[in-house]
């Protein structure tokens, strides 16, 4: 795990290293165990190491090839390099690591730029063929780990990193993206290729980038809307190889040379994980978790349940109301807003882990792949779709979306309501709904959410919290061939019987007994709604009402005010606007104001 930047100049141009200082230094929390970057003629590729396999200066990157004209920077883990390094040392390559960095390099010397579709894992790569002189760049199946680019031939150069702020590191200019802001508004986060800053794209999961003197090409490498459905599936079949897929991701994502443990909430994700880790390891696992003096939104008691079920070493947290303070924090770990405030409890329970292990793994894509969140019944009841109609595609999206009805009209103002009006802020997601047309109607929505939703928030949570705290996070259901199983599966066996993952919770309900394969799903955030209205009321007030939300004339203040006042009063719950009016009206005062600078954890 660790963190890539560097530059692709089409007229040569050294870059000046105080340039690339500032972008190593940007992102040294991805990394802090080892740096380094290699500048030869028009290609720089640099990289912050966090050491998670082969702790040994042998793995530290840049890796060369031995003529050093192949040059190979990554973020990630490849899950797999094992059997890989296994098969190329068959084929005569010799290795002087044992990390998976250096299997990548052997791995392209030997089967050339599409090497990329061997790779189970995680990953951001980039490498600089001198003799081809060209730069690839990969970003893995998913989109677990993060790639953003910046640049063209036409203005002379092209930039990346596995941050934004890397990018922002070389002094150029990126003003605020409003019709990224739209889509925010749409949809509660931002969705790739987008960025809230104009100039500034996020390289789509699973492509590949292609840099040379002649310019950028860019294509895809694999499409999770691709998979056919089995329609002879059974659900005795669809059990089996559910519980074999995950139990072997869990296994190939225990791989690590520094110590690791676990996330816990106690729910069945996460628990699911803990258990398959036990059984392919002698040792007891490290369990972490967070909590919250509110009953309502406690996981306390299911986390120690599955704690004590498992023989886990758990160590937990209470968290109290005073959460925010690390909000500013949260926006400028991520570089964009985020409505998602779970993100602040992730990096509340990532500072709690990163004490004594470096690496955990979670549960992060399984509501995704298998139908988790309760708008999925809402929509499909009891996984039926036969009362659908035309154009229900757009239906999904806008009655899932932030700003519902007539909101928008009422909320927006100025340059960003003519954004919103101009474009179709929804149509990353309704189009990725739409393209998968051989598929049922539940698996079309689960594969664009998994396409659109997950990149764009889910996994920006887990990445971005866990890198904030120099803490690898890793996934058994982000696995590719646990993807492309679950859209195998038919639709209606994940919302059979009225509930949410029907048929994975059959798969695990030996693993985990009844009540916490069955208990009420509670999400993991933080009750901001509750706190809105009782002991942040003046954080709201501050955030909002201080005259610098009005003074970027982008929203109606009157209906701002609407909004707080009925909120407060408990007539509309309003929590998921007014979050995302913070966030992003804190987005402005740290990348456009430059107001807020301390961002350590309180």
């Amino acid at each position: 795990m660790c963190g890539i930047f560097g530059r692709y100049s089409f007229d040569d141009r050294p870059v000046d290293q105080g340039i690339l200082a500032a972008m190593s230094n940007s992102i040294r929390h991805r990394g802090p165990d080892a740096d380094g970057y290699d500048q030869t003629g028009a290609m720089v590729v640099g990289n912050r190491r966090l050491s998670i396999l082969d702790l040994t200066h042998a793995s530290d990157q840049p890796l060369y090839s031995q003529d050093r004209k192949i040059v190979v920077v990554q973020n990630g883990e490849i899950y797999n390099y094992i059997e890989l390094r296994d098969e190329l040392k068959a084929l005569g390559h010799i290795f002087h690591s044992l990390g998976d960095t250096e299997v990548l390099l052997r791995a392209y010397e030997e089967w050339g730029p599409k090497f990329v579709s061997r790779l189970n894992g995680m990953f951001a790569i980039a490498i600089a063929d001198h003799r081809s002189k060209k730069l690839h760049l990969y970003r893995d199946r998913l989109g677990v780990k993060p790639f953003f680019l910046a640049g063209s031939r036409e203005s002379g150069a092209l930039w990346f990193g596995s941050e934004i702020k890397s990018i922002l590191a070389n002094g150029l200019h990126y003003p605020p993206n409003l019709q990224a802001l739209a889509q925010f508004f749409a949809l509660n986060y931002i969705p790739q290729p987008h960025t809230a800053f104009q100039g500034i794209t996020h390289l789509p999961p699973a492509h590949i980038v292609t840099v040379s003197k002649e310019g950028i090409e860019m294509e895809p490498y694999w499409a999770l809307s691709d998979t056919k459905q089995d329609t002879a599936m059974t659900v005795e079949d669809a059990k089996t190889e559910l519980f074999s897929l995950l139990d072997d991701a869990t296994r190939l994502r225990m791989r690590s040379d520094a110590a690791y443990g676990a996330f816990l909430s106690g729910g069945l994700d996460s628990s699911s994980v803990v258990g398959l880790m036990t059984r392919h390891t002698d040792k007891p696992i490290k369990t972490f978790s967070i909590g919250f003096s509110d009953p309502r939104f406690d996981e306390t008691y299911y986390a120690e349940l599955a704690s004590n079920r498992f023989a886990t070493e758990h160590i937990s947290k209470c968290v109290e109301q005073d959460v925010t303070k690390n909000w500013p924090r949260v926006v400028w770990y991520s570089d964009q807003p985020h409505g998602d405030v779970s993100f602040m409890p992730t990096d509340l329970v990532a500072q709690l882990a990163v004490r004594d292990v470096k690496m955990v793994l979670t549960g992060d894509g399984g509501d995704e792949l298998f139908a988790g969140y309760e708008k999925y019944l809402d929509f499909f009841p009891n996984g039926q779709t036969d009362h659908l109609a035309t154009g229900w595609e757009n239906d999904f999206c806008r009655q899932t979306g932030l700003l519902l009805g007539d909101e928008a009209s009422q909320l927006l103002r100025g340059d960003l309501a003519q954004a919103f009006c101009d474009i179709d802020p929804y149509k990353e997601l309704s189009q990725s709904i739409q393209k998968a047309d051989h598929q049922d109607p539940i698996n079309r929505v689960l594969i664009a959410e998994t396409e659109v939703l997950l990149p764009g928030n889910n996994l920006v949570k887990s990445d971005r919290m866990s890198m904030a705290n120099s803490l690898e996070v890793r996934s058994p259901f982000l696995d590719y061939r646990m993807a492309e199983f679950s859209m195998r599966v038919p639709g209606w066996m994940k919302l059979e019987g009225n509930q949410t993952k029907a048929i994975y919770k059959h798969a695990v309900h030996d693993l985990l007994g009844t009540e916490l394969t069955y208990r009420k799903k509670r999400m993991f955030t933080v009750p901001i709604g509750e706190w809105f209205r009782e002991t942040l009321q003046s954080y709201c007030n501050d955030v909002l009402l201080d005259g610098r939300l009005e003074a970027r004339g982008l929203f109606n203040m009157d209906f701002v005010r609407k909004m707080l006042d009925s909120h407060v009063r408990n007539e509309h719950n309003y929590t998921r606007q007014i979050r995302s009016l913070i966030a992003i009206e804190l987005w402005y005062r740290i990348f456009v104001d430059r107001e807020i600078h301390d961002f350590s954890p309180s």
